[in-house]
């Protein structure tokens, strides 16, 4: 445990920044999952609203740096692939 007064206030901090992210990002996972699962089950209206609030979640955690731009945009082009996949074959 850290002794100085400043670096026990930044373990404080990373403690509610690290809970914070770490609801943001099991909500990006939560909703991939259930993206997933629907293309799965061939219910492609839901999946196509699953995909919107997915990009939602992704675009705002890039937004608020939880996870890399990058990151964010490969995976909402990996998931309108698969969308627009299972409608073509439809």
């Amino acid at each position: 445990m850290a002794n100085i007064k400043s670096a026990k206030k930044r373990v404080k901090t990373t403690a509610k920044k690290t809970a914070a992210n770490r609801v943001v990002k099991d909500g990006i996972k939560e909703a991939l999952k259930t993206f997933d699962a629907q293309i799965a089950a061939g219910q492609l209206e839901e999946a196509a609203a699953t995909r919107t609030d997915a990009e939602k979640k992704l675009k705002k955690a890039a937004a608020k740096h939880t996870i890399s731009s990058q990151a964010a945009s490969r995976k909402v082009s990996q998931i309108t692939k698969k969308l627009n996949a299972a409608n073509a074959a439809k």
